[in-house]
């Protein structure tokens, strides 16, 4: 059976987007950061080490600041555009779960 999306809450696609791109931030950041951090010299690493810690923990926090905003725009503009063309068709199917 196929179904429409003609309209999503912004606001509720942007929070669980926004959330994501932090996670999201974290994963790819935290082995980015020790690659770097092994890779500079040796004198490099005392000063740098602290800021590269800072940079890795505000950094994923900024990006889903980023994510949330231009998700709630997103969302906002395709219910805009859905409701000129007609949204999105998804087709589903119909299961049952059986308990035993």
């Amino acid at each position: 059976m196929k179904q429409r999306i003609t309209r999503v809450d912004p606001l509720q696609v942007a929070k669980v987007l926004g959330v994501l791109y932090v996670v999201i931030g974290f994963i790819i950041l935290v082995p980015v950061f020790m690659i770097i951090n092994k890779a500079a010299p040796q004198e490099a690493q005392g000063l740098g080490f602290g800021l590269g810690m800072g940079f890795t923990l505000v950094m994923p926090v900024i990006y889903g600041i980023f994510g949330f905003i231009f998700t709630l725009i997103g969302a906002a503009l395709y219910n805009f555009v859905a409701g000129m063309v007609g949204g999105i068709e998804v087709e589903l199917e119909s299961t049952t779960v059986a308990y035993e």
